[in-house]
């Protein structure tokens, strides 16, 4: 243990936070590790079944599915198809925070746009799996090696969902994008790069961004989880440049919003700016006050940062130049 703890709860400026710091160290197969994971996870049908419909909202139809994880398991989606289906004409996948969830955010839906919301691997209280639910757990598990880390399969199972969802609306096939903030920020951002069917992105507050800054500092999230780890366990380390948001993110050429906060408990803001920093294609940056932050001051924040990216998902092409 150090003897001069990390700091936490820093705010940081806005001029600092906007001066990219080094990038990260990359693995020299970063590249490879990722391709063959989609050509093992992301191509090709996937088996998937109803569970259950849930009701209705005034334009779509809500149901649960179960469908085959990357993991080798069944995993649970939420799925709003438009009731004309005919007038369909953007698809939506959103990724959730280590929080999980237990029902779609409808709000986050068009009334024109087909939408999946995946279920992270055993992230479900519905489904059994072999990682446990808690975040801190469920954050180091599998970590000793890249092939067995849980956010292998999280980030698999985006394309899989993916693929569910061009099934049943394949006249999105031209206009999927991705939303996700915090855990489901990151995990987009190391999925993304490597699946050329999704159109754009917005990343909200997204974790996993430059390790070594994430480690650096005493953490409210599950980072700090894996901060205790590596201090009994420092053989795991290597195994996280594999699962880096900010590395992942210089190989995204897709439009990309990010909102990144420059107050946040839970994630480092440099690890999210450095996500931003480190996109390569059209990028817009929307700058929230706070983030992970309980209370009416987070909560307005979060109001703002998802209309943000919802506005940035319905911009014409024309708009994105």
């Amino acid at each position: 243990m150090t003897h001069n703890p990390p700091e936490e709860m820093t705010e940081y400026s806005l001029s600092a936070l906007l001066t990219p710091l080094a990038s990260p160290d990359e693995p020299e197969d970063f590249d490879d590790f990722w391709r063959v994971a989609f050509q093992e996870f992301g191509v090709g049908p996937v088996a998937w079944e109803v569970a259950q419909e849930h009701p209705a909202t005034a334009t779509h139809r809500v149901t649960e599915i179960r469908f085959h994880s990357s993991a080798d398991e069944q995993a649970a989606a939420f799925v709003m198809l438009p009731h004309g289906v005919a007038g369909t004409r953007r698809g939506l996948v959103v990724g959730h925070g280590y929080g999980g969830r237990t029902g779609p955010d409808v709000e986050r839906v068009p009334a024109d746009a087909a939408a999946i919301f995946p279920v992270a691997p055993g992230t479900h209280v519905g489904t059994a799996s072999r990682f446990p639910a808690a975040p801190d757990e469920h954050v180091l598990a599998g970590i000793a090696h890249r092939d067995t880390y849980s956010h292998r399969f999280s980030a698999a199972d985006i394309w899989r969902a993916a693929t569910v969802l061009l099934e049943l609306a394949p006249s999105v096939a031209t206009s999927l994008d991705y939303s996700g903030g915090s855990f489901g920020g990151g995990i987009g951002a190391l999925a993304l790069p490597w699946d050329a069917r999704f159109r754009r992105a917005a990343l909200d507050v997204p974790s996993f961004g430059n390790h070594d800054v994430r480690l650096s500092r005493r953490c409210t999230g599950s980072g700090e989880a894996v901060r205790l780890h590596l201090n009994s366990h420092p053989e795991a380390r290597p195994v996280l440049d594999y699962f880096d948001a900010a590395i992942a993110a210089r190989r995204l050429r897709l439009p990309v919003h990010v909102c990144a906060a420059v107050l946040d408990p839970a994630v480092d803001p440099r690890g999210q700016f450095a996500v931003y920093h480190a996109l390569s294609g059209p990028k817009r940056l929307g700058v929230r006050a706070c983030g992970h932050l309980p209370g009416p001051i987070g909560e307005l924040a979060d109001r703002l940062a998802l209309q943000d990216g919802m506005d940035f998902l319905a911009l014409p092409d024309e708009r994105l130049a």
